[in-house]
């Protein structure tokens, strides 16, 4: 029996910015994102979908979805204050086009264009992973991709950077502090007594699972010298929610963790005729524009199989076999 407070997905964190969760949120992605914006606090939200129909003159990409005939002045819409970015869209220039144009226009969308305001609304973005692995037989598109597609739109149209409020999700150091601090919630309510020293992050992307295992390793390890940072180039307006967050769990979390081993597994976008790049120069880096590029965090702990060979080492290593 696995309960919901055992399962950390790539918007759990979210729960920790209380002070977006009164504020009035456009979210975008698939799937019940409302659903999952109000089990995560926030109390007010509108989806791509009610905004297109607010504003039908906006979309206008798809010649069946343009409006016949000239739709009567919008009245009463409420001034959108923040975007959540849940995961990919299904139509992306839909959610493009949308997203755009509540960042220029300040969150009414209706008004026409003036100054373009800077900063812009808040964004929350969730999942970075710029590929996944499916049934076809190279990496499909990822959130990661879709962000690209965001940033560069929002760059090319007003010459200046999309900024985040936070990214959350593999490889942020947020949401391996959340799972930390979710994984010793569970510990006590289980009456485990045993003080936890190692974390063991499986997974099978080395631009993600393995960057930010091995990133939110230096963490820890720097967090024992008293510095809350490691490997992470940001602008200080993107640097501090993300820095603050951490703090807040670091408060609150036990320091018996001393290290977070990853875990490679060969069941996804790794294989093991893969090369992991040796220097960044003249290497493709598929993390977010906001993480530096390091080699060495790219280099697992470990390379298994698969996800029961990565349990059994862990169950090894801590002499539970």
């Amino acid at each position: 029996q696995v309960s919901p407070e055992q399962v950390i997905l790539s918007h759990s964190p979210l729960q920790l910015f209380s002070q977006f969760h009164q504020r009035c949120m456009l979210v975008a992605g698939q799937g019940p994102v409302v659903e999952n914006a109000h089990n995560l606090g926030f109390k007010h939200v509108i989806t791509i979908d009610a905004l297109r129909k607010a504003y039908p003159l906006l979309d206008m990409v798809d010649l069946s979805r343009r409006p016949k005939e000239l739709p009567p002045p919008t009245t009463g819409f409420p001034t959108i204050e923040g975007v959540i970015l849940f995961g990919e869209p299904v139509r992306w220039e839909t959610s493009l086009q949308l997203i755009a144009d509540v960042l220029l226009s300040n969150g009414n969308p209706g008004a026409e264009l003036q100054d373009v305001p800077y900063p812009h609304l808040p964004i929350l973005a969730c999942n970075m992973d710029l590929l996944w692995m499916a049934e076809a037989k190279m990496p499909r598109f990822g959130h990661g991709t879709f962000l690209l597609c965001l940033e560069s739109i929002y760059k090319k149209v007003t010459g200046r950077e999309l900024k985040y409020e936070a990214l959350i999700g593999k490889p942020s150091p947020v949401t391996y502090r959340f799972a930390q601090y979710s994984i010793l919630q569970q510990a006590q309510q289980q009456g485990w007594k045993a003080p936890i020293r190692r974390l063991y992050a499986v997974g099978d992307n080395p631009m993600s699972d393995i960057y930010g295992a091995n990133l939110y390793n230096n963490y820890l390890k720097s967090a024992q010298q008293s510095q809350v940072q490691a490997g992470l180039k940001r602008s200080p307006q993107a640097a501090s929610p993300q820095a603050e967050v951490s703090l807040e769990l670091r408060n609150d979390c036990s320091n018996s963790v001393e290290s977070c081993e990853s875990i490679l597994v060969c069941t996804g976008v790794y294989r093991h005729d893969s090369d992991v790049p040796k220097e960044p120069v003249g290497t493709v880096f598929h993390g977010h524009r906001d993480f530096c590029f390091d080699p060495s965090l790219l280099k697992a702990s470990h390379i298994v199989q698969d996800v029961d060979d990565a349990v059994q080492l862990a169950f090894k290593k801590e002499n539970w076999s």
